[in-house]
């Protein structure tokens, strides 16, 4: 949650949702804080996610981005922070909490693709994606320890599942930060492109790719891969035994199984 100072003032343009056909750019628009999470901006995106939800089947992907090139998201906003009682810090990590299930819980995968920092709560922002995009100039950190803060967006929970325990706890505990070649390596970044052009394009791709299977069949995969992940083995294993039951109950599941047995294009309609 850190690395961003702001005159402290918002606006609903502070976020703002694009369509091209089925797939959904959210931008967070304030570059000159550089796209710093006030709860103001965690409140407007959390609507722009439930916004998205809504449309149901019609949204097949989304790309979550950040204006201005210096940064995806840089952090929480500091200077709202210095004035935080407890009591309204609770409340700001449950708006970054409730955003972070918002964006789990939609059907659709979602994208972050990530050009310059992505720190703090941007680095959990990104987390709660489905997977991380970045560029070369990218870079990564959860520094909150050095503020005397702890990650309070959902870090301590996703970047060891992302990484692995050990590597969270030295990113954690030492705050420091990693560009794109470890981001890569660590398996933080599933892809890395040289430009901000070039990874809008190949995350776009990505979505477009996954368009062309079953929206349900999509969904089901999700909430299982989510709900699974951290769980026992027999637990999880009973998770996706009831996805597997679910996926029987729709109509592409059967569309997708005629197309196969009489060698022709399913015409999935995502119910």
């Amino acid at each position: 949650m850190t690395e961003a100072t702001t005159d402290g003032t918002t606006d609903s343009n502070d976020v703002r949702i694009e369509r091209d056909g089925a797939i959904a750019t959210v931008t967070i628009d304030r570059p000159n804080a550089l796209n710093a999470l006030s709860p103001a901006v965690l409140t407007s995106l959390a609507e722009a996610f439930e916004s998205l939800a809504a449309e149901g089947p019609a949204v097949r992907g989304v790309l979550l981005v950040g204006e201005g090139g210096r940064a995806f998201v840089a952090g929480a906003d500091i200077r709202e922070l210095a004035g935080f009682t407890p009591e309204a810090g609770e409340a700001t990590a449950l708006l970054g909490h409730r955003l972070a299930a918002l964006i789990e819980a939609l059907p659709a995968p979602v994208i972050a693709c990530v050009d310059g920092f992505a720190l703090g709560g941007g680095l959990e922002l990104a987390l709660a994606c489905d997977f991380i995009y970045a560029t070369d100039a990218s870079g990564f950190g959860q520094p909150e320890v050095k503020l005397g803060l702890i990650p309070g967006f959902g870090g301590t929970v996703r970047l060891p599942r992302a990484v692995g325990l050990a590597r969270a706890k030295e990113l954690i505990y030492t705050g420091r930060r990693i560009g794109i070649d470890e981001a890569v390596d660590i398996g933080l970044v599933v892809r890395r492109f040289p430009d901000r052009e070039s990874l809008l394009a190949g995350a776009r791709e990505t979505l477009d790719l996954v368009a062309t299977n079953a929206a349900p069949a999509v969904g089901l995969a999700k909430r299982v891969l989510v709900a699974a992940t951290g769980t026992p083995t027999e637990a999880a294993s009973a998770l996706e035994v009831e996805g597997f039951r679910d996926a029987f109950r729709t109509d592409d599941m059967h569309e997708g199984v005629a197309a196969f047995l009489e060698k022709r294009e399913p015409s999935f309609t995502g119910k």
